[in-house]
Formats: C-alpha cells, sequence, structure tokens
C-alpha cells in the first residue's frame, strides 16, 4: 500500500459509502430537501476518489473489528467503481433536474412517440422532474435512489461476508421502486418480477454465505478468507452452485434473466441507465470476490462458461425480435452479462488468477456504454438534424463498442480477456457471440433512426449529460487500460482482423434480419417469465376442474362408491390369480 493509499484511503472508503447515506438523511428533513437534491450528483464523488487511488496507487482498506466491518478496494474493485460512480454522478444531474421526456413505446413494430399522463406514457416514459416540481412520489424515488446508489457503491469495497450481505441487499431491494415508479399495472408487474427474483437471490447467497463462513477453520468471515478455504470445504460443491445461482440471478443468466426485460423496460430511462450500467455489476464482483480463480475447477468453470454462452447466443436471437430499444438494450445486457459469466467460467476451469481483473476491466466498459445508450433514448427524441444524425452515429459507435469495434473502448475488453477463451471452442463462440452482438446493436440503431421527434426542445443539462457519458464510454476505457498493459497490441494487424471479421459477419446478419422485418415472431419481454405465468394460469383453470370433480364424487350415494370399490378389489384379485 502507497503511502498517498495509506493516509487518505480509509477515509475515501467510508466516505463512499457513507455520503448517499447523508444525502438520504438531509433529504428526509423537510427544511434541508432542496439542499439534499442539489447535491445528490455529488454523493458519489467520494467513491470517484477512491477508485481513482485504488487504480493509481494499488489496493488499500480500513477496518474495524468491534463493529464487524471492514472495507478493501483493490484494481478489480477499482475499476468498476469508478465507471459505476462516474455513471451515477453524470445520471443523478438528469434524474432530479429534468422534466419528463418522450415515450418510447411499442406498437406495431414502430417507435412512437406519446405526450401528456396516458396510460402508454406512464409505462415507457421517463419521468424524472426535480423534486417538488410535480414528480409523483418524489420522496420514495429519492430515498429508492439514494439507498440502490449506497448499495451498488458498496459491494466493490465490501470486504467482509455481513457487509458484502448488507449493501448487496441496498442495491437490490430499493431499486424496486425505481422500477415500478410509475405505478401503472405493467410497472407494478414488472416491479413484482424483480423483487421475486431479488428476494430468491439474497436467500440463496445467504445459505451459500452461511457454507462458506463454516468451512473457514479459524472462523474469519472476511472474504478473502472464506474464498482460500473453499478449495477444502465439505461444502465446496453446495457452496459454488448457489453462489453461481445467486449471482446468475443479478447478472441475469439464463434461465434466471426473466426479470431484466421488463425492470428496464418498465423503468424511466435514467434509472435503466444505472441499473443497467452500475447495479447490475453487484453480480460481476460478486462472482469476482467469491469464485476461488486461484484454484482450478475444470467442471465447474467449464460449466458456468457454457451457461454464460447460452446466455450471449440467447439474449441476441430474442433481442433482435424486439421493436421497443429499451428492451432490445435489456436483451444486450443479457447476452453481454452471459459474456462475462464465460469468461470468468474459463478463469475458474484453469485457475486463473488474473481472470477477475481482466473481466472487471471488460464489465466497466459495459457500465459505461450501456448507461450511456439509455441516455441517448431520452435525448434523441429532441433532436432534428445534423444534431440527430450525429446522434445516431454516436449511438452506433457506442453499440458496437460492446461488440469490439477497432479502436473502441470495447476491442481492449476484447482483448483484455481474449485470453481466457483461447483459440480452441471457446474462443470460436466468444467471435460469434461478437457477431451477434454487431448484428443487435446495428438492428437497434435501425429502430432509433425511426425514433419520431418531440416538439418539446432538450434542455442543455439532458444533452450536457448524454454527451458526458458519452464521452466518457467511448475515452476512458482507453485510459483505464493502462492499468493493464499497453493497448498498441489492439493495433496489430492480427488483433485488427480478428475484431473486424465477427462484424461483418454481424453486419450481414442484421441486413438479412431488417430484411425479414415484421415477420419475425413477436416475443414479448420477459419471454420465459411470460410462458411461466401463463401455465400459472392454465393450472388454475386446472385446479377449477379438479375442485368440479371433486364436488361430484362426493355426491356419489355411500353404497356406488363401496360397490366400486368392491369391483375393482375382485379385477385386482382376478388379475393377480392369473
Amino acid at each position: 500500500m502507497s503511502a498517498l493509499a495509506a493516509q487518505f484511503g480509509p477515509a475515501l472508503l467510508v466516505a463512499a459509502l457513507a455520503a448517499p447515506l447523508i444525502v438520504l438523511v438531509l433529504f428526509l428533513m423537510a427544511a434541508l430537501r432542496g439542499l439534499a437534491s442539489a447535491i445528490t450528483p455529488l454523493a458519489a464523488t467520494p467513491a470517484l476518489a477512491a477508485a481513482a487511488l485504488a487504480i493509481a496507487s494499488g489496493p488499500f482498506g480500513a477496518e474495524w473489528p468491534a463493529l464487524r466491518v471492514s472495507l478493501w478496494l483493490d484494481q478489480p474493485g477499482g475499476l468498476l467503481l469508478l465507471t459505476a460512480a462516474l455513471v451515477w454522478l453524470i445520471v443523478s444531474i438528469v434524474a432530479f433536474r429534468e422534466p419528463p421526456v418522450g415515450a418510447i413505446a411499442d406498437r406495431g413494430g414502430v417507435v412512437q412517440k406519446a405526450s401528456g399522463r396516458t396510460p402508454l406514457d406512464r409505462r415507457a416514459t421517463d419521468r424524472v422532474s426535480k423534486i417538488g416540481q410535480g414528480r409523483p412520489n418524489a420522496g420514495r424515488f429519492a430515498i429508492s435512489w439514494l439507498l440502490t446508489m449506497a448499495g451498488s457503491l458498496g459491494v466493490f469495497i465490501a470486504a467482509d461476508l455481513l457487509t458484502f450481505y448488507f449493501v448487496y441487499a441496498l442495491v437490490s431491494i430499493p431499486a424496486y421502486y425505481l422500477v415500478a415508479h410509475d405505478e401503472d399495472a405493467s410497472s407494478r408487474r414488472a416491479g413484482a418480477v424483480y423483487l421475486a427474483f431479488a428476494l430468491l437471490g439474497e436467500a440463496v447467497l445467504l445459505i451459500a454465505f452461511v457454507m462458506l463462513a463454516a468451512g473457514e477453520p479459524s472462523g474469519s468471515v472476511q472474504i478473502r478468507d472464506v474464498v482460500a478455504a473453499l478449495p477444502t470445504s465439505p461444502w465446496r460443491d453446495a457452496a459454488l452452485a448457489l453462489i453461481i445461482i445467486g449471482f446468475g440471478m443479478k447478472i441475469a443468466l439464463v434461465p434466471l434473466h426473466g426479470w431484466m426485460p421488463l425492470a428496464y423496460s418498465a423503468a424511466p430511462i435514467s434509472a435503466a441507465a444505472v441499473l443497467s450500467g452500475a447495479a447490475v455489476k453487484a453480480g460481476v464482483i460478486g462472482l469476482i470476490r467469491f469464485l476461488p480463480l486461484s484454484a482450478a475447477f475444470p467442471g465447474w468453470g467449464e460449466a458456468l462458461a457454457w451457461t454464460g454462452f447460452i446466455s450471449a447466443f440467447y439474449g441476441v436471437a430474442i433481442g433482435v425480435t424486439q421493436r421497443n430499444p429499451k428492451t432490445m438494450l435489456a436483451y444486450s445486457s443479457v447476452s453481454q452479462m452471459g459474456v462475462i459469466a464465460a469468461a470468468l467460467g474459463m478463469g475458474l476451469a484453469s485457475g486463473d488468477k488474473g481472470a477477475g481483473t481482466d473481466v472487471a476491466f471488460y464489465a466497466a466498459n459495459h457500465v459505461l456504454v450501456k448507461a450511456a445508450l439509455f441516455l441517448t433514448l431520452g435525448s434523441l427524441a429532441a433532436l432534428n438534424g445534423l444534431a440527430r444524425t450525429c446522434a445516431l452515429i454516436v449511438a452506433a459507435l457506442l453499440g458496437l463498442s460492446l461488440a469490439g469495434l477497432p479502436l473502441s473502448g470495447g476491442s481492449l475488453a476484447k482483448l483484455a480477456v481474449k485470453d481466457l477463451f483461447g483459440n480452441g471452442a471457446a474462443g470460436v463462440a466468444s467471435q460469434l457471440s461478437a457477431a451477434g452482438s454487431t448484428a443487435l446493436m446495428l438492428i437497434f440503431v435501425m429502430h432509433l433512426a425511426r425514433f419520431p421527434r418531440d416538439e418539446r426542445p432538450a434542455s442543455s443539462g439532458r444533452l450536457s449529460s448524454w454527451l458526458a457519458l458519452a464521452a466518457a464510454a467511448l475515452v476512458l476505457p482507453r485510459l483505464m487500460f493502462a492499468a493493464l498493459g499497453s493497448s498498441v497490441a489492439a493495433l496489430e494487424p492480427e488483433k485488427l482482423w480478428d475484431a473486424m471479421w465477427p462484424m461483418l459477419i454481424g453486419a450481414v446478419l442484421a441486413a438479412g434480419l431488417w430484411a425479414v422485418g415484421d415477420r419475425l415472431p413477436r416475443i414479448p419481454a420477459g419471454d420465459m417469465v411470460v410462458a411461466e405465468e401463463a401455465a400459472f394460469r392454465a393450472s388454475l383453470r386446472l385446479g377449477a376442474g379438479f375442485e368440479r370433480a371433486d364436488r361430484g364424487w362426493r355426491g356419489w350415494p355411500a353404497a356406488a362408491l363401496a360397490l366400486l370399490m368392491v369391483a375393482l378389489a375382485l379385477a385386482a384379485t382376478g388379475y393377480a390369480s392369473r
């Protein structure tokens, strides 16, 4: 630990966790509510400073044994914390200072606009007006926003089981109201599905944490100690299974992904930006922290890797059938989280301790890009002419960055995890997933081109926030990559070709899918959840049938029932005597 980190690091860690909670306390005081609204974006600045210090100077931590609280920030956590804090800072400016923007609807395969407080508007509109200026339930939105922020930043610095579980609950449960904020039927349904997955994931992880603690011989609850003891723990396999399932729900691994398309489609754009960009990375840091990457587990690693690839291809396959841009971005996240899980699985299979840092950089690029793409939806409707064309170009650059566009941060992200996949089947699968991401993002941009213009002009604050986040998504990953290695390797002809050929395949695939157009099947957002809901409703009808049959049986005379039983007994006796 450097002298600078030792001097300022512990205080920054405490401030990173405490700042959103302090702003929350100020908000709860009526006289200070205006001040709290004004300084909400600043609540993320201590985390931003802590992350920059960890990346530049090395890991540092703080511990309070009496309170059973310990904090720690290393390079993987720093990379993710830096980008998450930046997203919370920029998006908070939009969320607390902007009036509502045009709706994003899916009607007849064309993105349309709604005005006023219609049911469609309430379902898909970004309702982010300033506190106290007409926003419905502004208090609950602000409380949920600040609690989710505290949890989202806290998961990257928690160093023990108890602290991690507490902040993980903060990033999961309060976000319910960010999803269900509009309070119409579709928003409440999406919030209920999200909360069901969140609570189930919390329960699964609680059992896993108990097993981890029980397997640590010295009684320590430090994450590094329980994970180091996991390879020799008698509950090793059960704990690993629960860890993958619990965090797999958070990152929406198939078939645990149904909440994500519903939640992102229903949430206001600002909430979707922070949930997709920052909050979902709680599951990524959970896998990085709790998977024993320093020991080789070929069976578990390969299972996780191929589950991740299934998610990567599934997200693309369902995403290209969608018409709502928010839903398309949600399925893109399902796909990208699958790639992240696959990379971690390959690292677990080979015992590659450095996989955590490589994957953290890949996820950090996704934090910025996905949040910027969501903010694009909030700004594009207010632009026309050359400004609109430029916005579409920026959206294309951001989207293709996810597929590894050369010279973008995405190309460095692909380079960071390339060695984990190798040149075998996993390497081919990762390249094909890049082709799928290219196709999905190109179709997404083509749908954006149909986005109708809103008569209301965009404020300078909204546009500047979008431009700031888009610029950060395009530039910051290149600066961050210096902490991992030189970016010159990405410019080698062989590396450029490795990045380009999947994108060329994806472009051809996108052209073919766009030509098919409305003939593609219309799969509802949430796909498996929708099917499960239909099956549940069908089971209710079966239940009514059983109840009618039961009433009929009870109406039989006792003598008739007895005669039937005797006949069955005689038949059974005759069959047995053959």
